[in-house]
């Protein structure tokens, strides 16, 4: 018997509910919907619509759940840890964008192969629709059309991170509800079977970050930082690799944190469990000042094969916005025991801040000039405005529409194309300083 099943609203007004009302829902057929992605670039940097999984695990006890995830249902080619490029077809640019001279792609299924994937099966009692960034709401424009064009009776409910930080422009879409607030997990793991055999897996060991930067939402969107237990986290990952799983994929913000207590005992009991047969992998940035000796030789002897570095800037008032995470003296140590430890210079990957307001494009390229000495590898950040920050209000203050349009948060077009701060021609010359091979290293 169908219990809590919301009704499609007729008046074109979206309705704002809790994720309670959500998991209400008994016996019915529910859809998870990843729309595609709108942009000028992306690349899959094991990127999965997590909150989505672990929102569709927790009703599977209940309702008959499935997925539609038009990103990666599009992925082809070769993977590389279990990566691959996503499909792209070029489209019409936004009016906001049309003096920026670049191409602007969808990147995931088309319309076509969308329709022909939902011809297989009957009308979903419920459309559940994520989203990630704020500037790819487009897609979620599109994809809601299109959605409620074959399915124009059942009701679509959209949540992720944009409908949290833009409810109110969100709510001006067409999807009858909007999800703005955000909880942790009910599922003790993402419901990443739904891909059959998953490419990748994907981790939380915790939610939300104990530092508070200037650029980053993880304290808007998460009020309080909580650890998880190891004994969850394992479960997590043995779900998924009893599915195919053999890549992991930490989304933390802050995994290092207390390691002599929670991250080395996670180590050693993956280690114990699965020996060398899972590749682990850090694509958010580790926190350097935490990677000592011990550290690097965990790191490598349990398998993280990728890891990324957080150095972000050695300019102190840049630093200063990163709640001072890192210093000069810091990186170089840390660069320098992931070496000793068994990595290569192109192993250590580092996060360079690029774009926030005021910023000297002298101090990024000393940046990455230090990297490069210290014997890391440059890997620019481009900064985007994001709303409830307080580095947003700072931008917002020099150009008022960011509030009011988030495609004008685009990392990949704001510092050169929306606020100015550096010329693309320079831009281009720092991403080829940071690409250039010219050997640094002491």
């Amino acid at each position: 018997m169908k219990k809590n099943i919301l009704p499609k609203i007729r008046n074109g007004q979206s309705v704002v509910i809790d994720m309670n009302t959500v998991y209400s829902t008994e016996g019915a057929d529910i859809l998870g919907v990843n729309p595609p992605v709108f942009d000028f670039a992306f690349m899959d940097l094991w990127s999965k619509p997590l909150g989505l999984l672990y929102i569709l695990q927790s009703l599977r006890e209940k309702n008959n759940v499935s997925l539609l995830d038009c990103v990666a249902f599009a992925a082809k080619g070769e993977r590389t840890f279990g990566r691959a490029r996503i499909a792209k077809e070029e489209i019409d640019k936004p009016e906001v964008y049309n003096n920026i001279p670049r191409h602007f792609n969808r990147f995931g299924l088309s319309e076509k192969e969308i329709t022909k994937h939902l011809a297989t099966r009957p009308a979903p009692d419920c459309i559940l629709l994520t989203s990630a960034m704020t500037y790819w709401y487009k897609g979620v424009e599109w994809i809601i059309k299109l959605l409620n064009k074959i399915y124009p009776d059942t009701p679509i409910v959209l949540g992720g991170i944009y409908a949290s930080l833009c409810a109110e422009h969100a709510a001006a879409l067409g999807a009858d509800y909007i999800v703005k607030d955000r909880s942790e997990p009910a599922a003790p793991y993402p419901a990443m079977d739904l891909y059959g055999t998953p490419p990748y897996g994907v981790v939380m060991t915790s939610f939300g970050c104990p530092f508070s930067c200037g650029y980053c939402a993880s304290r808007v969107l998460w009020k309080r930082y909580r650890r998880r237990s190891i004994s969850d986290t394992m479960r997590e990952i043995e779900f998924q690799y009893s599915v195919g799983a053999r890549d992991f994929a930490f989304y933390d913000d802050a995994l290092l944190i207390d390691k002599e207590n929670f991250f080395y005992p996670m180590c050693r009991e993956i280690s114990h469990r699965f020996g060398n047969e899972i590749r682990l992998h850090t694509p958010n940035g580790l926190h350097v000042r935490e990677i000592n000796e011990r550290c690097a030789e965990i790191l490598y002897s349990s398998g993280f094969k990728t890891i990324r570095l957080s150095l972000e800037s050695v300019d102190e008032r840049v630093a200063h916005e990163s709640c001072d995470k890192v210093a000069r003296n810091e990186y170089a140590a840390a660069v320098k025991n992931l070496l000793n430890a068994g990595y290569t210079h192109k192993d250590c990957e580092t996060y360079i801040l690029l774009g926030l307001p005021g910023q000297n494009i002298n101090s990024v390229k000393d940046t990455i000039t230090f990297a490069k000495e210290c014997g890391g590898t440059p890997k620019l950040a481009e900064f985007s405005p994001i709303p409830h920050t307080p580095l947003f209000e700072k931008c917002a203050l020099k150009i008022p529409a960011l509030r009011s349009e988030p495609l004008l948060q685009n990392n990949s077009v704001y510092c050169s194309y929306i606020a100015k701060e550096i010329a693309p021609e320079a831009l281009q010359k720092l991403k080829d300083l940071a690409k250039s091979r010219t050997e640094l290293h002491r």
